[in-house]
């Protein structure tokens, strides 16, 4: 294996989804989330906090699109991070009082998170991270998180102090990772780890690999809890059309481009946009991941 690790400040760009009701959808992230909707073109929406300039999902719509099967590949869940504690208490009394149901509350030790699902079942987490003094670590392992009930009592504490209403998605939430499901962990790590150069943080969670730069918790969860040796979704599926990785060192960019060309990876160059410049590949999934550099 390659010594090649991602640079420490390398993160997530938007995530893209391909839905059949771009009002319904819409709705739900203006409405419901808080977001400013802009419309980029007949087919295609941005998503993003009203005072930001970075989308943190784009919908193409699609009104012909099917379901993914279940057991395929794709979006297990998109992560918005919150850059405060209290923003996570006020956006759950929010969905509380909007009766918007919840999949799961939970502590993770490293996090605090939110779970639900937009009108077409996309999953979407919704956290706020503990200070990295506070995670638990593991001798063998970069952060040894845990899954149990979250204390939601105590975070509506937070209210207390600041008992302001959720508006809106703040300007600096963004996507903090995204969870996956895929066929083959050991191909997932493959790609992710020794092709793109993120570095394993946990693999002792039944059925999961979580991965990261610059010792985050995890930027991509992978699992195979509904999905082992599932075959790719067909194409043109409502769902996860790829998500986008943000790297900030040309050099690093160059070299991941060219360790994906070694293995035989399609890579699609000439993007660009306001990440910078951009290219495509696709792991072993079929699954889209967007390459971003900055210009």
């Amino acid at each position: 294996m390659s010594d090649f690790v991602l640079p420490a400040s390398t993160g997530l760009g938007p995530v893209t989804l391909r839905v059949a009701d771009a009002e319904l959808v819409s709705r739900f992230y203006a409405g419901m989330l808080g977001y400013a909707v802009q419309p980029l073109s007949d087919r295609l929406l941005a998503v993003l906090p009203p005072d930001s300039s970075i989308p943190h999902f784009l919908l193409e719509w699609d009104p012909a699109a099917p379901p993914r099967p279940e057991r395929a590949p794709g979006l297990y869940h998109a992560a918005v991070l919150l850059p405060a504690r209290v923003e996570l208490a006020r956006i759950l009394r929010h969905l509380v009082e909007y009766r918007w149901p919840l999949a799961g509350a939970s502590d993770h030790g490293v996090s605090e998170a939110l779970y639900l699902s937009d009108p077409e079942g996309n999953g979407l987490e919704i956290y706020a991270d503990r200070p990295r003094e506070q995670w638990p670590r593991s001798p063998r392992e970069v952060v040894a998180m845990t899954t149990v009930p979250l204390d939601v009592r105590d975070l509506l504490r937070e209210l207390e102090a600041s008992p302001d209403s959720w508006r809106h998605m703040p300007a600096t939430a963004r996507i903090g990772h995204v969870h996956l499901q895929v066929s083959s962990l050991e191909l997932a790590e493959r790609f992710y780890v020794e092709l793109l150069g993120f570095e394993v943080t946990q693999r002792s969670y039944p059925g999961a690999l979580f991965v990261a730069a610059g010792g985050y918790h995890h930027h991509l969860g992978l699992n195979i809890w509904h999905s082992r040796r599932a075959d790719p979704a067909p194409p043109g599926c409502r769902g996860l059309v790829r998500f986008a990785v943000v790297v900030p060192e040309r050099a690093a960019w160059d070299t991941v481009l060219e360790r994906l060309q070694r293995a035989y990876r399609p890579i699609e160059r000439g993007l660009h946009g306001p990440l910078g410049e951009g290219a495509r590949t696709r792991d072993y999934d079929d699954l889209e991941v967007e390459l971003w550099t900055p210009a």
